[in-house]
């Protein structure tokens, strides 16, 4: 492969962060605006790239587009560029580690229908001071947070708060936002203990910021998760 210089890897570089972090090709103008260069430069290193065999091109048109038009030319990495930033290591270590504490929070939920909600929801929010990547602590907060709303069945009713959680919208980053605003209203539950309230309350601004900053990729999975986390939980 052909050696880069300095300023070829920062472009390079940048591309695979940003395709990484979107989980999709990335327009040359994207790149432009996050390295504060000109398009025109952007397009043209992207070009030499691909000569080099880092970039490949591929071009899109507009889902609302109609008729004949010119399509967006759009660019992402190949293997050689994300093995020469160790991305795909990455990846395959992000994507065990999740696989690994989606598989024990689901567990312990499926658990938590025989030994109850109340004690599965104090277990879970013990643990969320130990997650130690952004996605799984928002899966725990997300799991505790379902299991605060179905500990009050009691006095809100199973089938209202089945519809009360279809009626969020997820999957999707608007419904996971949502969550966030449950927790604070879960944490003002007077006859709720102490401990798990202020909990709630801690958390919820660490969980709106960590959300903001998920990326596409890891919103996919966390929305599926959560639509898991419910069928367990109020199933």
């Amino acid at each position: 492969m052909q050696k880069l210089t300095r300023r070829q890897s920062e472009f390079l570089k940048k591309l695979v962060e940003l395709h990484y972090a979107l989980a999709e090709p990335i327009h040359y103008s994207t790149l432009a605006e996050h390295l504060g260069v000109g398009k025109v430069a952007a397009y043209e290193m992207l070009r030499l790239l691909e000569e080099y065999g880092y970039v490949s091109a591929e071009y899109q048109r507009s889902g609302e587009a109609r008729g004949p038009g010119r399509p967006a030319v759009v660019f992402l990495p190949t293997p050689d560029a994300e093995e020469a930033f160790a991305v795909r290591d990455q990846r395959s270590h992000d994507l065990k580690e999740w696989n690994k504490s989606k598989t024990l929070i689901l567990e312990k939920l499926r658990l938590a229908k025989y030994q109850g909600h109340e004690n599965a929801l104090e277990e879970m929010v013990a643990l969320l001071a130990d997650h130690p990547s952004p996605i799984e602590y928002l899966a725990g907060m997300v799991a505790a947070i379902i299991l605060g709303i179905q500990s009050l069945r009691e006095s809100i009713g199973s089938q209202s708060i089945r519809k009360a959680l279809n009626s969020i919208g997820l999957p999707g980053e608007r419904g996971l936002s949502a969550l966030g605003g449950l927790s604070i209203g879960l944490s003002l539950v007077d006859k709720w203990n102490q401990r798990v309230s202020q909990a709630f309350f801690e958390h919820v601004s660490r969980y709106q910021t960590m959300l903001s900053e998920l990326s596409a990729e890891n919103r996919r999975r966390l929305s599926q998760f959560t639509q898991e986390v419910i069928e367990i939980v109020s199933g």
